[in-house]
């Protein structure tokens, strides 16, 4: 699949994680180093799926929708999946929350995020309606979605996330983890599958 010249890309961070994040962190040094020209958006996601598409939509509303793609890690490849199905963008999967709805569940009650422990979330019972809400029936067209999938995955099945995007480009990995602690050495095939190297200022 020919893609095409991706000018904007936004990263999806996952529950209880922010643009901190050590995979968003390095993403953001690859386009800063390698494509500055990108209008690049990572944003900090609100405990409310309602409310986190809704500032979704309304930040990329004016973005070139045929020139745009989407990162998304755990909960944000869900998020990311979502727009991927109303916008037709291209979309990266890392470990993707497949069930977020029944997954969350668990979580009710107050959180503490990853990266500064004292800051703290209350995730409301309200929120799992919102994404069950949010879920795509199905996934279309496929070969628009690469999903880096950890077999060591200690959260996620990773043959659940296997069979929610099957027929997409998947990168299965025997081991690794949840937070894909190895993302330098997939950074490659995720830059390829965009298309984000034919246009780097300093490729060689």
């Amino acid at each position: 699949m020919t893609r095409k010249h991706i000018t904007h890309l936004l990263y999806l961070h996952g529950f209880r994680s922010s643009p901190q994040s050590a995979k968003a962190q390095r993403m953001a040094a690859w386009v800063h180093e390698h494509r500055p020209d990108l209008h690049w958006w990572c944003p900090q996601l609100p405990p409310s799926p309602r409310e986190a598409m809704a500032r979704l939509m309304e930040g990329i509303a004016g973005w070139p929708v045929q020139h745009m793609a989407v990162i998304g890690s755990s909960l944000g490849g869900f998020y990311a999946t979502v727009l991927a199905e109303r916008l037709g963008c291209a979309a990266v999967l890392l470990n993707p929350a497949v069930d977020p709805a029944r997954d969350l569940a668990n979580y009710i009650g107050e959180q503490s995020t990853w990266h500064d422990p004292s800051e703290r979330f209350f995730f409301r019972a309200e929120f799992v309606e919102e994404l069950r809400a949010l879920a795509p029936p199905v996934v279309t067209q496929p070969q628009r979605y690469l999903a880096v999938i950890a077999k060591g995955d200690e959260l996620l099945d990773w043959r659940e996330m296997s069979a929610r995007y099957a027929g997409a480009h998947i990168k299965l990995l025997e081991g690794s983890d949840h937070a894909l602690s190895d993302f330098d050495a997939h950074l490659g095939e995720i830059v390829a599958f965009l298309g984000l190297s034919r246009f780097a200022a300093n490729s060689r």
